[in-house]
């Protein structure tokens, strides 16, 4: 069942359509005009990290981070590219530590951004600090071929 509750709104590259894109769902979201991928990108805490990463359809990149960090505020642009260029086949979710200390305990973050990458809701690889795209793009295909 796909859940707006937390909504985010997405225009879509192609068309130009604002498309609403729910936290959670089957399926991967798509433009209502056009029916092109759209980016899946977004937040998750303690209470929601279960729906929105850990059930989700597609590989999720997840990015434990922090608002008052400047390696972490460097890397999201990268992490938003990477998930655009990559949309319909991987789902970036951001957790902000400061509000998830149950997650930051559980993936005994020590150090911020710890990025994840979770198939089927099972940790597959981590990397802990900011890098440039192109690694990151690397990284991520590496991890999941095909």
């Amino acid at each position: 069942m796909t859940t707006m509750k937390h909504a985010t709104a997405v225009v879509c590259s192609v068309c130009g359509t604002k498309n609403r894109v729910p936290a959670a769902a089957k399926g991967t979201p798509r433009c209502g005009r056009c029916h092109s991928q759209l980016p899946w990108i977004v937040e998750a805490d303690d209470g929601t990290f279960a729906d929105v990463a850990e059930a989700a359809t597609i590989p999720v990149l997840v990015d434990i981070w922090a608002p008052w960090c400047g390696p972490c505020r460097m890397v999201s642009p990268a992490l938003e590219q990477l998930a655009t260029e990559k949309a319909g086949t991987l789902k970036l979710v951001k957790v902000n530590a400061d509000i998830a200390p149950t997650l930051s305990r559980r993936f005994e973050v020590q150090s911020i951004p710890t990025l994840l990458i979770m198939r089927d809701g099972k940790v597959v690889d981590r990397q802990i600090g900011a890098a440039p795209l192109d690694r990151l793009r690397s990284w991520v295909e590496q991890t999941l071929p095909g």
